[in-house]
């Protein structure tokens, strides 16, 4: 089996949607009273960060590159 490339941002916007989505189901239950504007601001803080690390996580693999691999036209 092909093993995939490691992304950083994709992490971290999966963590992000299991966070809010915990914070809504437990809202949701009764278990945990979530701040009102934490998640709607979770949400757009967590995608703009997985942004971020992605466009920092690219340049860092493109300036790591071997010289061979960028020549595989």
């Amino acid at each position: 089996m092909m093993r995939h490339p490691f992304e950083p941002g994709r992490l971290i916007s999966g963590l992000t949607a299991l966070a809010l989505g915990t914070a809504y189901g437990l809202d949701a239950l009764g278990r945990w009273r979530s701040p009102g504007p934490w998640l709607f601001l979770a949400l757009p803080a967590g995608l703009l960060l997985s942004g971020v690390t992605a466009a920092l996580w690219t340049t860092l693999r493109r300036r790591t590159r071997p010289a061979d691999a960028a020549d595989t036209t």
